[in-house]
């Protein structure tokens, strides 16, 4: 596709965007993804491979960027945005099923007894 007379210029035009999409898609199954990455490697090209969920927090920007953070020994995304001069904190373990119940139930305007009697009837934990 490099030096295509067809591609010089069209990229601005909306009406050939579906050509487009068709023949960069060939071009794109014509390698694995790991492929094109070693080939985009060092480039100034805008590009960056789509990761799975396990693979992310183990690429070297989302390592050097600190993106991800392990919490009770479950890897998640960090807060963001994160700014140099501005700290966040680290999101907090999960609560235990049902730690929250009772104090929701009441925030919620339940009465206390009612909130005791779904209790004890085993309607909530």
């Amino acid at each position: 596709m490099d030096g295509d007379p067809d591609l010089a210029g069209g990229q601005l035009n909306i009406e050939l965007w579906p050509e487009f999409t068709d023949r960069f898609a060939k071009v794109f199954r014509t390698k694995t993804r790991d492929e094109w990455v070693r080939v985009f490697a060092g480039s100034d090209a805008c590009f960056a491979p789509v990761l799975s969920l396990r693979e992310a927090p183990e690429h070297e920007h989302n390592i050097v960027r600190k993106t991800f953070v392990e919490v009770d020994g479950i890897m998640q995304p960090a807060p963001a945005p994160r700014f140099s001069r501005t700290p966040v904190d680290h999101p907090a373990p999960l609560p235990e099923l049902g730690e929250h119940t009772r104090s929701a139930l009441v925030e919620w305007g339940l009465a206390a007894s009612l909130v005791d009697d779904l209790f004890d009837c085993g309607a909530v934990a």
